[in-house]
Parts: structure tokens; C-alpha cells; sequence
């Protein structure tokens, strides 16, 4: 019986499970979903497909025309438009001002693209070759930067310095523009720093003929010959066209207050407030390459050796008493970081804590960064002078900005004279650039050698900027032709 039984029992359990398994079966296909058989089905996954593939392409399609649309809308008006206002809310006096500048700008691309059409038939020039020599100087460290410019004078502009001095003193007066071609002849097309030629003719053509609304926008250099310009300026300018104070009309703006800060100032607001002055300077912020070239104006800078710059403010600022009460420069060097490379800060604008890239290995191509746009900015600038060659600028001013009195540039002038007058016998530029090295101070002699070595270090990119600049100023004095004095429409 018990044999028979675990067979039966066995028999049993088989049956059970068999029937188990049917009735979850039976009970699981009532739920199974519909869509699971379907979505199997190859025409259900095709259809699928074609639908994503239509909503994808309809998505890109539209991402694209809406970046379009803001692209447009950020470049028109060539303005910024952080403040834009609705089109039924544009006040008349700002629609009045934008009119003017899209004329401005329409005059602008037409000669743009006249300019374009005459580079690509001639030649592209010797910019971008220049451009690699600067950022190669200019990610090494300071000291073999320094090397390089010295016992290689890759700008040619070193030398070209020396002669000149050798020369004024010798003759004892300032060379003729026969004299300066044979010191520095004008180079071959593809040897020219100014060429393509990116200055915008119509803009400095508008200045000349008064447009109005136009202005001259001058970078001040702060003891780089800026108040010798500023005079200049006045010299030529209608009384009414000059601000009150130093050819800063946002000192009236501020309400006497500050001078100088036009990065402060919107582009709507330093054109709206510009419709009555005719220059405006720029000393103590930086030049905004990324909207201040939108503004109805012709642009110009003056540039001076870097270390004798950076002496004469000691000077002028401290020794003389205006404002500074630190009498000793190495104190003085220590708490002014805000000097060092003050020019290629000035023309790059870089964000806060640039000063940490100037030296190290690791930081060479944030320098490199900073050169790239600093020349950039600079071969859009009308006029580029050199304080030590301010004798020679004469035909420049005179093409470009229509000039006619430019005896301020072989006169020393000097703000706030009353407070130190000097007793140097260089009240009146005879000699060039030997009349200014004799009535500045000679690094060499006044700083000890380790402070002479470490301030030049800080000021290693400005010395490559400054002998960029200072090729720009001798080949479109010496240049009659592509890129010569007045910029080519």
C-alpha cells in the first residue's frame, strides 16, 4: 500500500501543479497589456520612427531661427541693450538717436565693404605675422620677454628709437619726413603691421565733416601725452564742443564727481549726452573692445615707454604732491598692482584678477589671450601716437581728424602746473624725442638695479604692446599708400 500511495500522491501533486499553471495562465492574459504585442509589431516601431525624426528635425529648425532672432536683436543698434524697451515705448529722443546711428553704420558697412574689396586684390599685409611674433613674446616669462625685445627688436622700432635721438641731437632740431624715411623706409606690403587696414574710414570722414553727433573718443594714458592731445583738441574744436573739465564731459555727468569712467556709461547714454561735446577721454577705466567701437566716433590713444610712464606718475603724483603722500617707490610699486600692464589691461579688458596670468609658465596662454585682443582693439583705433615722437604725429592728426592748429604737439604741456611748476627748460619740444627724454626721468639712474629689473618685469606686455603700437604710428607716418596716415576708403 505504501508503494502504491507515493505514486498516486505523485501523481496527484503533477496534476495540481498542471492545473496551477493553466489557471495562471488563463488568469494572465486577460491583463497582459494590448501594446506589448503591438509594439513588437516592425510597422508600430517605423511609425514611431518617423514621428520622433519630424519632431526632432521641427525642434532643431526652431532652436535655430530663435537664436537668430537674438542674435539680431543683440546687434542691432550696435548698443547695449540691457535696458530695451518695448517698440511702442521708444521715446522719441531715442528713436532720434538710433536713426542717426544706423546712418552712421549703414555709411560704415558700405565702406567696410569698399575696404574689403581693395585688401583682398592687394594683400592680406603683415598683421597676423606681427600678431604671432607679440603672442609668442608674450607667453614667455618677463625677463626673456624683456630679452627677446632688446637684443632682437622684432618691431623694428627699438632702433628706429636710437637713430632718431642720435640724430635730433646731433642736428639739434627735428628731422624732416625725407630724414625719418631713411631712418625707417616704408616696408614691403606683406612687412606691414597696418595692413588689412581695420580702421573704419566713414567713421573718422563724419568726424571731419561734422556730423553731428560724432565725437572723438580719446583712451587716455594717464602721463602718456594726454593732456598734450586734450590741448590739442582745443586748440581746434569750437568752445562749446570742449568739456569743461580736461576733455572729460563725464565730470558734468556725474555731477562733479568722476572723470574719466565712460566704461561706466552705457553706449545709449555717452551718445545721448554727446550730442552737444566733441571729444570725450577716457583716463581711468579700460576701453571696452566689445561695444565702445559701436559709438559714432573716431578713436585715438597716445602710448609712452612703459617704465618712464610708470616714473613719471610716481613723479607727478607723488614727489610733487598731488594726492599721493608715499614718498618711497619701492612702498609705492608694491601697493599700485593696479599699474602693472596697465596698458594691455587697458586695450584687452579683462575680467578682475588679470594681474595673477603675468608670470608663470602655466599661465602663458591667458597672456597670450590678453595680447591677441589688446592688438585687435588697437588696429581699430584711427591714431596711435607715440609721446615721444608727438612732433612727428602732425600729418596724422591733420588727415585723419582735420586738424589745422597742431602746435600742441611740440608743446610740453603739463596739468596742474601751478601746484610744482618745473624749472627743466622743456616748456617747448625743439628736439623730438631727445626734448622729451631730457625732461624725464632716466629709470636707469633714479631706480636701484633690483627695483629697475622688477618693475620692468611687471611691465613686460605693455612693452610689447607699446612696440606694436609704436610700429603702427611710423609705418602710417612713412606709408602714403594702404594703410598710410588716413585710414584707406
Amino acid at each position: 500500500n505504501t508503494r502504491t500511495s507515493i505514486p498516486h500522491h505523485n501523481m496527484a501533486l503533477a496534476r495540481r501543479g498542471g492545473q496551477l499553471s493553466t489557471s495562471r495562465r488563463k488568469r494572465a492574459n486577460p491583463h497582459r497589456p494590448a501594446l506589448h504585442a503591438a509594439f513588437r509589431s516592425s510597422t508600430l516601431r517605423e511609425t514611431v520612427f518617423l514621428v520622433g525624426l519630424v519632431v526632432a528635425i521641427f525642434f532643431v529648425a526652431w532652436t535655430y531661427h530663435f537664436i537668430q532672432l537674438c542674435l539680431d536683436l543683440n546687434t542691432e543698434g550696435g548698443e547695449d541693450h540691457g535696458d530695451r524697451k518695448l517698440p511702442g515705448l521708444v521715446s522719441p529722443e531715442r528713436s532720434k538717436i538710433e536713426s542717426e546711428a544706423r546712418q552712421l553704420r549703414g555709411s560704415a558697412s558700405v565702406d567696410n565693404e569698399r575696404q574689403s574689396i581693395k585688401r583682398s586684390k592687394a594683400t592680406k599685409g603683415g598683421f597676423e605675422r606681427f600678431v604671432g611674433i607679440a603672442l609668442d613674446l608674450s607667453g614667455l616669462e618677463p625677463n626673456e620677454t624683456l630679452h627677446r625685445l632688446d637684443t632682437e627688436d622684432p618691431f623694428g622700432t627699438r632702433n628706429f628709437d636710437k637713430k632718431l635721438m642720435e640724430e635730433e641731437t646731433r642736428l639739434g632740431r627735428i628731422l624732416t619726413m625725407e630724414e625719418i624715411e631713411k631712418l625707417f623706409p616704408c616696408p614691403q606690403i606683406e612687412e606691414r603691421i597696418t595692413l588689412p587696414d581695420f580702421r573704419i574710414e566713414a567713421k573718422a570722414k563724419a568726424f571731419r565733416d561734422g556730423v553731428k553727433g560724432t565725437f572723438l573718443f580719446f583712451q587716455h594714458l594717464r602721463k602718456a601725452g594726454g593732456t598734450n592731445f586734450c590741448s590739442l583738441a582745443e586748440k581746434n574744436l569750437p568752445k562749446r564742443a570742449q568739456p569743461r573739465y580736461y576733455c572729460m564731459p563725464d565730470m558734468a555727468w556725474s555731477g562733479n564727481k568722476n572723470a574719466g569712467y565712460l566704461h561706466s556709461w552705457s553706449n545709449e547714454e555717452i551718445t545721448r549726452r554727446m550730442k552737444e561735446h566733441r571729444i570725450a577721454g577716457n583716463e581711468w577705466e579700460n576701453f571696452d573692445p566689445t561695444r565702445h567701437f559701436d559709438l559714432p566716433a573716431v578713436f585715438a590713444t597716445s602710448f609712452r615707454h612703459p617704465l618712464d610712464r610708470a616714473l613719471s606718475q610716481f613723479r607727478f603724483e607723488c614727489v610733487e604732491d598731488r594726492g599721493c603722500h608715499e614718498k618711497d617707490i619701492h612702498r609705492w610699486w608694491e601697493k599700485r598692482s593696479d599699474l602693472k600692464n596697465i596698458y594691455t589691461k587697458t586695450f584687452a579688458d579683462p575680467a578682475v584678477g588679470a594681474k595673477r596670468y603675468f608670470r608663470g609658465s602655466e599661465n602663458s596662454q591667458q597672456r597670450r589671450m590678453f595680447m591677441s585682443t589688446a592688438i585687435g582693439t588697437l588696429s581699430k583705433f584711427h591714431i596711435v601716437l607715440s609721446m615721444e615722437w608727438l612732433a612727428y604725429a602732425a600729418p596724422q592728426v591733420k588727415g585723419t581728424l582735420g586738424f589745422k592748429d597742431v602746435s600742441a604737439l611740440t608743446t610740453r604741456v603739463r596739468p596742474h602746473i601751478g601746484q610744482a611748476k618745473r624749472e627743466d627748460g622743456q616748456d617747448t619740444n625743439a628736439l623730438g624725442s631727445a626734448s622729451i627724454k631730457k625732461a624725464s626721468w632716466v629709470p636707469e639712474e633714479y631706480l636701484d638695479e633690483k627695483q629697475y629689473t622688477k618693475m620692468s618685469e611687471d611691465l613686460a606686455l605693455d612693452e610689447v604692446l607699446t612696440d606694436v603700437a609704436r610700429r603702427m604710428f611710423l609705418e602710417r607716418l612713412v606709408c602714403t599708400d594702404l594703410g598710410g596716415g588716413v585710414p584707406t576708403g
